[in-house]
């Protein structure tokens, strides 16, 4: 009788449950009003990575440090209270403090300002927890946020605080510099790490009693964090965070007004060793600017890249912003492509870096082919608008010209060895020596 009953009750829980499903189910199925899903998802910019992404290069990151995680501080709720970063959380406060002292204000007013506008924050981030409801959210906003204004400061004087802060603290001074900004410098990279910029501007509007615009607030990211020239991003509308301003600006000034002019050009491009045998030569240009692509009259124009310690953190932040934020594009991604063309091995390497087209400071030739062509290309495509279509039609067919074929044939053939080359040398040298032997030994017949 018992099991009896226990049965009727979980049937009219399960009930209970796919009623309360089919009414939500119908709710979404009536509501044709796509304006107002586009309003939900045009808000959020600031994602959790997905396991799809991070499965990418799953033997990389137990070796090295998580590119997804950040190693020091948190910045927003994600990685909030996370054991290796609490160690942080006393120097945030310190930073609070010092800020609203500085500015002459009062904390209130700080956290009346970003109350404010706390749903607008709230609705960048992706699947915040129900925990980070109310005041609990205005605070960590204030904190981090104050915070990350600090450490802006920081980066743009290169260590050099104001007095306030006193020359042996850990964090805010040159010595907290030299050896933390680096990993800090990666940290506010990371993706799943980010602050809207909207915060900022809203702080900043406290701190100085007036309002900035959109360009300095722009500005204020870039000259801590950036050198770069680039200026025309700058000028128009806020970034998102610190990881939109580094992808728009620093490596896709300018990309979305490069025309194409192919159409539908999907062959790929021959690696940087077999283009140098086909008479293509390679020139590095000085804005790191990667609509700057293209190839004239034989020669492959490319920005110059610097890889060093930070770099696969860095890429793999802004592909995973590309590939989650709608509006964000391909532009890196394209560019990784390219590389994965470019760079087969680690000869690949050597001759760029001797064309002084890519800097590398990661250790070994082969560690960079590895990182170009294992890491970051893993899923990686080209987009159907990008420039980079032309440019790989206009090398593929330079490289198809009967002469430059035969030249690379040529080249493949007897200079990638040296002992086929010193055979060739000797044949030359032979048939010269037969050649004139000949020639003198016909010369005294003529002259009788």
């Amino acid at each position: 009788m018992e099991a009896s009953s226990h049965n009727v009750s979980i049937g009219v829980e399960e009930e209970a449950i796919s009623d309360s499903w089919v009414m939500e189910m119908d709710k979404m199925i009536g509501d044709s009003d796509r304006s107002s899903e586009m309003k939900q998802w045009s808000k959020r910019y600031i994602y959790r990575v997905p396991a799809w992404i991070k499965n990418l290069h799953p033997d990389r990151h137990p070796k090295k440090c998580n590119a997804y995680s950040p190693q020091l501080m948190s910045l927003g709720p994600f990685h909030h209270g996370v054991s290796d970063l609490v160690s942080m959380e006393v120097h945030k406060h310190r930073a609070v403090a010092h800020l609203v002292r500085r500015s002459g204000k009062q904390l209130s007013e700080f956290t009346a300002a970003v109350r404010s506008v706390a749903d607008q924050l709230w609705d960048a981030y992706e699947d915040i927890g129900a925990e980070w409801e109310g005041e609990r959210f205005v605070k960590l906003m204030v904190t981090d946020g104050c915070f990350l204004l600090e450490l802006l400061m920081m980066g743009e004087a290169e260590g050099n605080m104001p007095e306030d802060y006193p020359p042996m603290d850990p964090v805010f001074s040159k010595h907290g510099y030299l050896n933390l900004w680096d990993t800090l410098w990666c940290d506010m990279i990371v993706m799943e790490n980010q602050l809207p910029l909207l915060l900022l501007h809203t702080l900043v509007t406290i701190q100085r009693g007036t309002s900035p615009t959109a360009k300095e607030i722009n500005h204020l990211v870039c000259d801590a964090l950036f050198s770069t020239e680039e200026d025309t991003q700058l000028d128009q509308d806020q970034g998102l965070h610190i990881l939109d301003i580094y992808h728009k600006v620093y490596l896709c000034c300018n990309a979305d007004n490069v025309p194409r002019q192919g159409s539908d050009w999907h062959e790929d491009m021959p690696s940087a060793v077999e283009l140098y045998q086909a008479g293509i030569h390679f020139k590095g240009l000085e804005n790191l600017n990667l609509a700057g692509i293209h190839f004239e009259r034989g020669v492959l124009y490319m920005p110059v890249i610097k890889f060093y310690d930070n770099i696969e953190c860095e890429f793999l932040n802004v592909m995973a912003f590309e590939r989650l934020h709608p509006n964000a594009g391909n532009h890196v991604m394209d560019f990784v492509y390219f590389m994965d063309n470019l760079i087969d091995t680690a000869a690949d390497v050597r001759l760029l870096c001797s064309n002084k087209v890519i800097v590398n400071l990661l250790g070994s030739d082969e560690e960079l082919a590895t990182l170009i062509n294992k890491i970051l290309s893993k899923q990686v495509g080209l987009s159907d608008n990008t420039p980079i279509h032309d440019v790989h039609r206009q090398v593929s067919d330079h490289c198809k010209k009967p002469w430059n074929k035969w030249r690379a044939t040529f080249i493949h053939t007897y200079f990638s060895n040296p002992w086929v080359f010193i055979s060739l040398i000797a044949a030359v040298i032979l048939l010269v020596a037969t050649i004139m032997q000949t020639v003198y030994t016909i010369i005294p017949f003529y002259r009788k």
